[in-house]
């Protein structure tokens, strides 16, 4: 199955962006396909800087461990099972942001946001990512 196109890429963007600009908050919003590599990003003018590496490595993390980064977040607490992931792969991201995508119930990719609160980077990522994405089967 192919992965992520460029068209799908900018879709989710679009997306993402639109929401950032419907809750006015300004958002860093990076695309990255089934091997956690860059396809697509904006930064929107007032997104912090720090966030765009945020946003990307939110998108990769959610690739490499096949979840939504804010899932991961009880796990890594002290004394949890998964306590110092974070510090793999280069640095991880483990709170809300990072969501993956998928086709035919096949991970194709993620969309990672970063420049808001956890709640309004899930909420703008979530947007991008329903207009490309089909469910996760059960």
């Amino acid at each position: 199955m192919p992965g992520l196109t460029l068209a799908e890429a900018r879709t989710a963007l679009d997306a993402g962006l639109a929401e950032a600009d419907a809750i006015g908050q300004p958002m860093n919003v990076a695309v990255v396909d089934d091997g956690g590599h860059l396809l697509a990003f904006a930064r929107q003018p007032g997104a912090i800087r720090a966030s765009i590496d945020i946003s990307q490595r939110k998108a990769r993390t959610s690739v490499l461990m096949e979840a939504p980064t804010g899932a991961l977040m009880p796990l890594v607490q002290p004394g949890a099972e998964l306590y110092g992931l974070e510090q793999t792969a280069g640095g991880l991201v483990v709170f809300g942001g990072g969501i993956p995508v998928y086709r035919d119930g096949v991970l194709v990719g993620a969309v990672g946001v970063s420049a808001g609160s956890a709640e309004q980077d899930v909420q703008v990522a979530t947007a991008a990512v329903a207009a490309i994405s089909t469910p996760v089967p059960a």
